[in-house]
C-alpha cells in the first residue's frame, strides 16, 4: 500500500485537506503547505531545552510556602511528598512524586529518544516508538497536579495571621516546564518515525520549491 505522499499527495497539517503536489497554500484555510517540516526536529529540541531549563529550579525550589505565628516551612516538590509520608498520607505522596518526578523524567527521556531514533536510527519498531509518543501527548494532560494541588491549599488555607499557605516560584517553573515538554511532544511529527524506518531524514534538508499554482483549484478526482 502507498502512502500519500508517495503518491504526491500533501496534507495541510491544520485543515488536513489533502492536494495535489506544487500547491503553496492551502485553498481551504491558507495555511503553508510542507510534505515535512524541515525544521521539525529543531522545534522539537528547542522546547524540549526550555522544558528541562524549567524543570531544574522547579524541583530545587519551594513549591509551597507554610507560614504561622512562630515559623516559615518551604517545602519542595520532593520534599512536600515526604512530609505527607511522615504524616501517614503515603498515597497521596506516591501521586504526588509519580506526577511530579516520574512521569516528567519519562517525558523527557521518551521525547528525546523518538527525536534521537529518527536521527541516528532506534532498535525499538516503528510502531512501538509511534505507541509511545501517543501516551507522551496523552498523558500530558495530567502533569499539573502538583500545581492543582497549591493552588487548592493557598485558597482553602488562609487564617489570617493565624495560618497562610502560598505558592512557592518553582509553582511557576514547574508550569512552564509542563508548558513547554508539551508543546515539545506536540512538535515531534510522528510521520518522520516512518520516514526513518525507510531510509529518508527529510529534516536534514530543505524541501523543493512548489511551483507557482492556483491555490484554489481543487486536486483532480
Amino acid at each position: 500500500m502507498k502512502s500519500a505522499r508517495e503518491m504526491g499527495l500533501v496534507a495541510c497539517t491544520r485543515c488536513n485537506r489533502v492536494w495535489e503536489p506544487g500547491i503553496a497554500h492551502c485553498g481551504r484555510c491558507g495555511h503553508k503547505l510542507q510534505s515535512r517540516n524541515p525544521l521539525g526536529l529543531q522545534k522539537v529540541w528547542a522546547w524540549w531545552v526550555l522544558g528541562l531549563i524549567c524543570y531544574i529550579p522547579a524541583n530545587l525550589d519551594p513549591m509551597l510556602i507554610t507560614r504561622t505565628l512562630v515559623s516559615r516551612q518551604d517545602n519542595t516538590i520532593i520534599g512536600g511528598a515526604l512530609e505527607l509520608g511522615r504524616h501517614g498520607s503515603w498515597g497521596i505522596a506516591l501521586v504526588i512524586l509519580a506526577a511530579s518526578v516520574a512521569i516528567p523524567v519519562a517525558k523527557f527521556s521518551v521525547i528525546a529518544a523518538l527525536a534521537l531514533g529518527v536521527r541516528h536510527g532506534s532498535r525499538m519498531s516503528a510502531e512501538r516508538r509511534q505507541h509511545l509518543h501517543e501516551i507522551v501527548e496523552y498523558i500530558g494532560r495530567w502533569s499539573m497536579i502538583d500545581v492543582f494541588v497549591v493552588a487548592i491549599l493557598s485558597s482553602l488555607v488562609q487564617l489570617g495571621a493565624v495560618v497562610a499557605i502560598r505558592p512557592g516560584q518553582a509553582s511557576l517553573y514547574f508550569a512552564l516546564s509542563v508548558i513547554f515538554t508539551m508543546f515539545s511532544a506536540m512538535a515531534f511529527d510522528s510521520r518522520l518515525i516512518w520516514d526513518a524506518e525507510e531510509g529518508e531524514v527529510p529534516d536534514l534538508a530543505p524541501l523543493p520549491a512548489p511551483s507557482p499554482k492556483d491555490p484554489k483549484e481543487e486536486p483532480a478526482g
